[in-house]
């Protein structure tokens, strides 16, 4: 917490992700929806057209569908970090709740918080940080005014 009351953090990579490889943070897909509940259409649908490909195209994705009596379908996401997240399908379409469950599988499972910095290092250098003057002359810094220019009288 800041002084602003707000959470906020350093920049940084989900368990050194994309150092090497990338690893898909979702863990665990369940999508929970009922049999003949009007509101799961859209799940119904897309449990029958969809989830299949999904699979296939995210092989360290685990997807359970599970048949409940419910009211409302919901998709329940698990991250590697812990973290467990739930987005309601109610009366969703089949596209819809494709595009919910990619963007589920494009996060990380972190809250959204403010970065404090764009940059961060866990060695930081005693030097301060490089930018494009760091080793040029301070000649460039300094700009020659003409005299003709300071003299010439404005209309």
């Amino acid at each position: 917490m800041t002084g602003r009351g707000t959470p906020s953090r350093f920049l940084t990579s989900v368990l050194r992700n994309g150092l090497g490889r990338y690893v898909c943070q979702l863990q665990r897909l369940t999508l929970v929806l009922s049999r003949d509940s009007a509101s799961s259409r859209g799940a119904r649908e897309y449990v029958e057209e969809k989830v299949v490909d999904f699979a296939r195209q995210n092989p360290g994705i685990v997807v359970y569908v599970t048949p409940k009596k419910c009211r409302i379908p919901t998709v329940v996401a698990e991250y590697l970090n812990g973290a467990v997240k739930e987005e309601d399908l109610n009366s969703k379409t089949a596209d819809e709740i494709s595009a919910v469950i990619q963007k589920l599988a494009n996060q990380s499972g972190l809250e959204m918080i403010r970065i404090r910095k764009p940059f961060h290092t866990d060695n930081p250098s005693i030097q301060g940080q490089w930018h494009p003057f760091t080793n040029k002359p301070s000649v460039l810094n300094v700009q020659i005014l003409d005299q003709q220019h300071l003299q010439a009288p404005q209309k």
